[in-house]
């Protein structure tokens, strides 16, 4: 590793390279409970250049290379556990440019959600993927992210044009260009969108934006059961409605959100939603939506036109997992992630909640379900090793449950280590493809090795 850090002060100044251990500390873990592992040394590239540069040195002494954007993963995807080299792409945080008459802006991969809609506000133009997490664009294409806007604008592999990839031999790339579409080649942004840093490494993305909508309501409405709630997005899925965003979260996450954001919201399974559009339609939507709800039983439905208490609302959701947290000290967040298909979608929620619980472990159920994605959060001690096992074999239930019925064992967060049991159930020979593509594009394995796919013994996780 000296030999390594002496080849990277080079091209990069002091400022650049970090074995400090309170820095490799941060870059250890993400917000979940896996096991953390620090790297050999932390470095903070400025241009594609740069990370260029790393990777060639990285390639000549055979050291692992792991991304990181600002640690917000959740299957471990950031962890070094193999070491070497970590990537830190905060200083890559610029904005490159906006081009506001093709709904188009080119970033780098540090620059984050928030930062980003902060900036296209000013031309009346948002991005979509809404993960909850103010995460890094690079970040959130390396997982493939989506989030609570995903059943009306698509995930983030709908949203990216194109990408400037370094690959594992320091070679620069592009994987698409600035047409809404194309029949040329082999789809390499869909390639690499979701790789988790295994094939390149993101120094540039360019991004589908869109029209900030002329209006905007956001509703709450509450259930007398798990069932009837899920039910309800059912059937306003089945009647068209454009719907920007479905949220669900029952009785437990509830309680959580009104002791964290000091609110007080009926204790029943609930229902976060948003609409998007004109005037006229939004009423129409709205009323209907309200219609088809009640016919399942709802009980207090409220709308929200003001900016200030829209906000709220959400941040209220988008705050659960912290929540969970501040309201469990002591305690490691799991976050189980499957997808089904949208008939399966209440049958599962049942089935979750009821091995929940069972568990007699604190946590509760939300979700996207708009797009058949939603999660189990459990707050488990670290320390009691049966509850540590009741929690993973809780996971695998739900998982197995899922891909029994046409799904998957995660809708958004990735697979990272956590979820790389399942690849083979869930992906059969395809898996071998995967091997394969992974082998010939990063031949020495040095790109987040143990992550997705393993393609040697060299780390059994």
């Amino acid at each position: 590793m000296e030999q390594v850090i002496q080849a990277l002060s080079t091209k990069l100044s002091s400022d650049q390279i970090s074995s400090n251990d309170t820095v490799k500390e941060l870059h250890s873990k993400d917000e979940t409970y896996h096991q953390t592992s620090m790297p050999d040394v932390v470095v903070f590239p400025k241009s594609t250049e740069e990370v260029s540069f790393i990777i060639e040195v990285a390639q000549k002494f055979q050291t692992p290379v792991t991304p990181f954007g600002v640690g917000t993963s959740l299957e471990g995807h950031v962890i070094p556990y193999q070491k070497g080299i970590t990537i830190d792409f905060s200083l890559m945080n610029q904005i490159l440019e906006i081009k506001e008459s093709d709904l188009l802006v080119k970033v780098q991969p540090g620059v984050t959600r928030e930062q980003l809609n902060k900036e296209l506000k000013k031309y009346g133009l948002f991005f979509t993927v809404d993960p909850g997490a103010n995460a890094t664009l690079g970040g959130m294409a390396a997982t493939n992210a989506s989030g609570t806007t995903t059943v009306k604008y698509g995930v983030m592999r709908d949203q990216v044009r194109d990408m400037e990839v370094v690959l594992a031999d320091g070679s620069v790339i592009h994987t698409g260009n600035l047409a809404a579409k194309s029949s040329s080649g082999y789809h390499l942004n869909g390639l690499f969108i979701g790789s988790e840093g295994t094939l390149g490494c993101f120094t540039e993305l360019t991004l589908q934006v869109y029209g900030i909508p002329e209006h905007i309501v956001a509703a709450r409405a509450t259930f007398p059961s798990l069932t009837n709630a899920i039910e309800a997005v059912t059937s306003i899925l089945h009647a068209g409605i454009p719907i920007a965003r479905v949220e669900f979260v029952d009785e437990a996450s509830v309680t959580q959100i009104n002791k964290f954001s000091e609110t007080d919201y009926p204790t029943k399974p609930t229902l976060f939603l948003e609409f998007h559009g004109n005037a006229s339609g939004l009423q129409e939507d709205l009323a209907f939506s309200q219609e088809i709800m009640q016919d399942h039983g709802c009980d207090n439905f409220s709308s929200e036109t003001d900016t200030a208490a829209r906000n709220h609302l959400w941040d209220a959701r988008h705050n659960l997992a912290y929540a969970y947290i501040h309201g469990h000290v002591g305690k490691k967040m799991m976050l189980t992630d499957v997808a089904v298909p949208i008939s399966e979608l209440a049958n599962s929620v049942i089935y979750a909640g009821e091995e929940l619980e069972k568990l007699q472990i604190p946590g509760g159920i939300l979700g996207h379900v708009g797009d058949g994605n939603f999660h189990s959060l459990i707050m488990i001690d670290m320390e009691n090793e049966e509850e540590v096992k009741k929690a993973k074999q809780f996971n695998e239930k739900v998982v197995r449950y899922a891909l029994e019925r046409g799904g998957t064992c995660t809708g958004e967060h990735g697979v990272g280590i956590g979820k790389k049991p399942y690849q083979r159930l869930e992906h059969g020979a395809a898996l071998d493809v995967m091997i394969n593509i992974k082998k010939a594009l990063d031949p020495n394995n040095i790109l987040n090795p143990s992550k997705i796919v393993d393609v040697d013994n060299r780390v059994n996780l």
